[in-house]
Formats: C-alpha cells, sequence, structure tokens
C-alpha cells in the first residue's frame, strides 16, 4: 500500500495528464454521438399518405422495390416523385400514374416516375 501511496506522488504529473486525455477523449466521442443522432433527427420523415402510397404501388404486379415522396404546401399536393424497379416499362409507368393519380387525386402532370437504380 505505501509503495502505491510512493508511486501516486511521485507521478502525480502523469496521472493527472493521463486523467485529461480519458476526458478529453470521452468529450470527443459524447459529441461526435450527440452530433450523429442529431443529424439523423433533421432527416424528413415520410407521411403516412406516402407510406400508405409505398405500400399499394409495392403490390402492382411489376412495380417492384418503390420509394415515393410528396411535396405539400399547406396541405396542397404540389408534386409526387416515384422511384421503382418496374418504372423502364411504359405499362408499368401507366399503372403507376393512374394509381397514383387516383389515389390522391390529382392530375398526372403532377407525378414523376423514375426507374429505380439497383
Amino acid at each position: 500500500m505505501t509503495k502505491l501511496i510512493d508511486l501516486v506522488k511521485n507521478n502525480k504529473k502523469i496521472i493527472i495528464i493521463a486523467i485529461i486525455i480519458v476526458i478529453l477523449i470521452s468529450i470527443v466521442f459524447f459529441m461526435n454521438a450527440r452530433s450523429a443522432n442529431e443529424e439523423s433527427s433533421n432527416l424528413p420523415q415520410k407521411t403516412q399518405t406516402e407510406i400508405k402510397l409505398t405500400e399499394i404501388l409495392s403490390c402492382i404486379k411489376g412495380v417492384g422495390e418503390t420509394d415515393v415522396m410528396i411535396s405539400e404546401i399547406d396541405g396542397d399536393i404540389k408534386g409526387v416523385v416515384i422511384v421503382c424497379q418496374g418504372a423502364d416499362s411504359i405499362t408499368i409507368k401507366n399503372d403507376i400514374l393512374n394509381a397514383v393519380s387516383t389515389a390522391l387525386c390529382i392530375n398526372k402532370n403532377l407525378i414523376a416516375i423514375y426507374s429505380m437504380s439497383i
């Protein structure tokens, strides 16, 4: 026990430096973790309409994996972007156009459909 006390007394500067380094590493770690959480919470969340429309479109034969974004201003739909695997087919694209136009009660010229890169 006396050897440990002597060791601490003789190496106070080294121990203080080690404690400071540990504290600085901890601060950097927690700041990075908090920053990552803030970035992920700033991402726009899908609306219920986008989620439901994605589910419906994915059920249409040939559409495949789908992602939907609806642009709204004051509750008024200004545009819809659909990215899906089946968009290379004109028939599938037409089916999507009709489904989205009907589901959202909007003009077809507000709907843009693109092929998903694989």
